[in-house]
């Protein structure tokens, strides 16, 4: 049984009396131990799917309109608000997109990690105190004693972003999910806050759900990956499967965005156009506008997935590569 199993998903976002589709039919599946990457670009429905999972909808203009999301066996949306809570924080986390506006601004970092211990541990202030020291010397911020009575402002882009980590691992959660959390980041942040989510999950024996744009750190870090777009997953398998054997037109497209130190070149590769927005309508591939293989099936048609190879599933009329 995996540690998280969501089936079918399908998050709807009301304007006025129209419950308009955002993402739809996604399933995915997390083991003990193991990264799933999800990608794309900004819209596809990415930061939702991680908000339904996390129970972070409620009171918001999106709809939970289907599906399933089991926990540790357990349906997750089947819970009471009481019950959700206890889950949330607990057994699993979330590290939002960007730590300066995550971070309560008038409250100092360690209250704010200690805030956190006390809402699911029975401690006193003291041990919660010296349980958010412990958690920020984890993290390797430097002089640990001084920076937990710091205020976010006083902090580097860097720092702030292990402090939502040691936030995050205040519990020792089963499941992390971690949006965009290094987006924000130069790119030498960037490699320390990656090496330090992989060493804190060797550590912590924890699941992690990486969301991103970029193929480039998902490759590093995750054991498989998902790519999304426009609400739909349109290719899944393994990382090591993905990036030798890349199908769907959409992730080929995101690889040939990303730099590359071996070769010079005057002009990067982009994906022309942009995702289509919710009011948009796009009859067949609502990726096929874009798309450099798109033909009249592609134009009329909405293409089921399919498996190209076992643990390959692809969402295309004619996956590249294939004998299709």
């Amino acid at each position: 049984m995996a540690l998280l199993d969501i089936r079918d998903l399908d998050l709807r976002i009301a304007r006025g009396r129209e419950l308009l589709p955002v993402v739809q039919g996604v399933s995915l599946a997390v083991e003990e131990n193991e990264t799933l990457g999800i990608v794309g670009e900004s819209g596809c429905g990415k930061s939702l799917t991680a908000l339904a999972i996390m129970g972070l909808l409620e009171g918001s203009v999106v709809r939970i309109a289907g599906g399933s999301v089991h926990f540790r066996g357990r349906d997750l949306l089947a819970l009471s608000p009481d019950e959700r809570r206890r889950v949330m924080g607990d057994q699993m986390a979330m590290i939002f997109q960007e730590p300066m506006t995550s971070l309560n601004p008038v409250y100092r970092v360690g209250d704010q990690i200690r805030e956190a211990i006390l809402q699911h541990r029975r401690m006193s202030r003291k041990q919660a105190r010296d349980r958010a020291l412990d958690l920020l010397e984890l993290v390797r911020i430097p002089d640990p004693l001084r920076r937990i009575d710091s205020f976010p402002h006083q902090m580097s882009g860097g720092q702030r972003q292990r402090v939502m980590i040691a936030m995050a691992l205040a519990c020792d959660p089963k499941l992390l999910i971690a949006d965009e959390p290094t987006t924000a980041l130069d790119v030498t942040v960037q490699k320390e806050v990656l090496e330090l989510m992989r060493s804190l999950q060797a550590r912590n024996g924890m699941s992690i759900v990486l969301i991103s744009h970029d193929l480039g750190v998902v490759s590093e870090i995750c054991d498989k990956v998902a790519v999304m777009y426009r609400g739909k997953i349109v290719e899944q398998a393994s990382t090591s499967t993905l990036f030798s054997n890349m199908s769907h037109p959409y992730t080929l497209g995101l690889l040939g965005s990303i730099p590359s130190t071996d070769h010079d070149v005057e002009w990067l590769d982009a994906i022309p156009g942009r995702v289509p927005t919710l009011d948009e309508a796009v009859p067949g591939c609502a990726f096929h506008p874009r798309c450099f293989a798109a033909n009249e099936s592609c134009r009329s048609a909405d293409p089921s997935a399919s498996a190209v190879s076992p643990a390959h599933i692809v969402r295309c009329h004619f996956p590249q590569g294939s004998s299709s």
